[in-house]
């Protein structure tokens, strides 16, 4: 009997930097790193909205003025405190429910970073700045095109999970 091949171990970096990143079928809307060794709780949350805010106003003023612009995150525990709660429903943002235990119903998770991951993988870092940069390179390649898609195939997903009565699937079809 011979030996097991052996796997070679991909060692994981040092130097790590959360992006938040907010979009519509038109492009990014706001995007920002989350400074180092900060938490993202619920304080930090309602800041990163206000911004938000401030670009659908300017970026987006018909959707804006209508109050037409609807908001979708996951159920992280900083989105779904009463601080934000009170936060959105002051700010009359409306909300898309984000089902539970159904990470793959998140654009960022079906779209955005696997395209980020896929410019990224295998390349390594030595500073916070560099990662930055290549972070907004990689956004900047993203066309309108890219951002309708995502939208699409984030709709396809809906109705694939509405339609499955609740059972968990992989994948979503296309291959």
């Amino acid at each position: 009997m011979s030996p097991r091949p052996k796997k070679s171990r991909q060692v994981k970096s040092n130097l790590k930097n959360m992006i938040t990143t907010s979009f519509d079928i038109k492009g990014i809307l706001h995007k920002e790193f989350v400074p180092t060794g900060r938490t993202v709780n619920s304080g930090f949350c309602c800041k990163a909205f206000q911004r938000l805010c401030e670009k659908v106003r300017r970026h987006r003023p018909q959707l804006w003025r209508e109050q037409t612009w609807l908001l979708h995150h996951d159920i992280a525990p900083s989105h779904t405190s009463v601080l934000t709660h009170q936060f959105l429903a002051k700010n009359k943002i409306a909300v898309i429910p984000h089902p539970p235990y159904s990470p793959d119903l998140a654009p960022c998770d079906l779209f955005l970073f696997p395209k980020m991951k896929l410019k990224l993988k295998g390349r390594r870092f030595d500073t916070i700045e560099e990662i930055q940069a290549e972070s907004h390179r990689v956004h900047d390649t993203l066309t309108e095109k890219d951002f309708q898609e995502a939208f699409q195939k984030w709709r396809r997903r809906w109705d694939q999970c509405l339609h499955g009565g609740g059972k968990y699937f992989e994948g979503d079809g296309s291959r």
